[in-house]
């Protein structure tokens, strides 16, 4: 029984601040930002956005009512959790209206959590052929105004629906991960910004890479020239591609060439959004396939996660029949076109914009935010979201 992706969606904010005005406003040479990092745009969240209406917002443009019914699992991977204790899956729950037969967890792994959900979601799948996994990468990313890390902010979510017979792509057996207990990138409970040591990191993500690519190769008997295209987590878009050049001479010049190729189409959603840390990978993922004009069905898709602290893992995918119909591009390019851009100084006011930590209770102007699930709010230390469509609310 094939078991994968039989869905995708996407949700950014509609504020983006240009990373070349960014760069100059930092006393940055642009090139460092725009070539050095990769990034051209980077997504901003108002007040009204978090991770749980990221994800909502997501996860709305490929639900249906049959969708509804089948699925039995809400699976959300977060590093941006609104709650300690309740997981983000259950507000969410609520705000798409899903029925109550219904398991809802969160997940936490930095940016490896998404991943986890939908390898979590194959197995339920396996046990449950007729049921659906609806599983959630949402995040907003943040270091600190003026740090080394904020080229690398963002702020969206991708929404997956997990499924017997896919329309999209079906995960294959085996995947391969690596767990190491380390301190590149991590956020304390007590902080609302992240902290990263940068080169270490990069060494990480390119040595979990090269591992668990070798472990996949020898367990699989696959080389690069099986794959035709390989899509990666980019925390920034130039991440990914220092990673796949240190293989590239395992194939011939054709596959090198085929490999880049479609590495710089899997970016293109990346590089104006920013990181989006658990759902960067299948953003990646949702570039390739929504901007390709070459690949067809039947290919095997290569992906490559990683979470910082860390864990990697590697697996890959076949494209089923027709997938480009499940897909919704269009769409996609109106909402990256409708976004307005905002100047540093908007944007260093908005990440300055904290919501109340003492029980304050607060009403936020969601009519400010075009989005149809947005957080209206904090009453008796209770986030009150509001979807527009049904004015589901509290």
């Amino acid at each position: 029984m094939q078991i994968g992706i039989d869905k995708i969606g996407f949700y950014t904010p509609h504020l983006y601040v240009d990373m070349e005005k960014l760069a100059l406003a930092r006393n940055e040479d642009p090139g460092k930002f725009l070539i050095g990092i990769g990034q051209e745009k980077m997504a901003v969240a108002p007040v009204t956005q978090d991770a749980v209406t990221l994800a909502a917002n997501a996860a709305l443009e490929i639900l249906t009512d049959e969708d509804k019914e089948k699925i039995d699992f809400v699976i959300f991977g977060t590093e941006s959790g609104v709650d300690h204790s309740k997981a983000a899956a259950i507000y969410v729950h609520r705000l798409l209206g899903l029925k109550p037969e219904v398991r809802a967890v969160e997940v936490k792994e930095a940016c490896f959590g998404a991943t986890a959900g939908l390898q979590m979601a194959r197995g339920h799948i396996a046990l449950h052929p007729e049921s659906k996994v609806l599983v959630l990468g949402s995040d907003i990313s943040r270091y600190g105004l003026n740090t080394s890390g904020e080229v690398t902010q963002g702020a969206g979510a991708v929404a997956m629906v997990v499924s017997a017979h896919p329309k999209i792509l079906a995960i294959e057996e085996p995947s391969v991960y690596h767990t190491e207990d380390i301190m590149d990138f991590w956020r304390p409970v007590y902080s609302d910004s992240a902290y990263v040591d940068g080169k270490f990191s990069n060494e990480k993500y390119i040595s979990f890479f090269q591992n668990v690519w070798k472990q996949y190769r020898e367990k699989t008997g696959f080389t690069l020239s099986d794959f035709k295209a390989i899509c990666f987590h980019m925390p920034y878009t130039k991440m990914g591609l220092k990673a796949l050049r240190t293989v590239l001479d395992e194939t011939d010049e054709d596959g090198r060439e085929r490999l880049l190729a479609h590495y710089e189409t899997s970016k293109s959603y990346n590089k104006i959004v920013g990181n989006i840390y658990t759902g960067a990978l299948y953003l990646s993922l949702l570039s390739l396939l929504e901007q390709n004009t070459n690949i067809e069905a039947g290919a095997r898709i290569g992906l490559y996660s990683y979470g910082s602290g860390a864990v990697g893992e590697f697996f890959s995918g076949i494209l089923q029949p027709g997938y480009r119909k499940a897909l919704q591009p269009a769409r996609h390019q109106q909402m990256l076109e409708a976004r307005k851009e905002i100047s540093v100084a908007e944007y260093e006011a908005i990440f300055t914009t904290s919501l109340p930590n003492d029980g304050s209770a607060v009403t936020l102007p969601v009519n400010e935010d075009p989005a149809t699930v947005c957080l209206a709010g904090i009453e008796g230390h209770k986030r009150q979201y509001v979807n527009k469509n049904n004015r589901v609310g509290g």
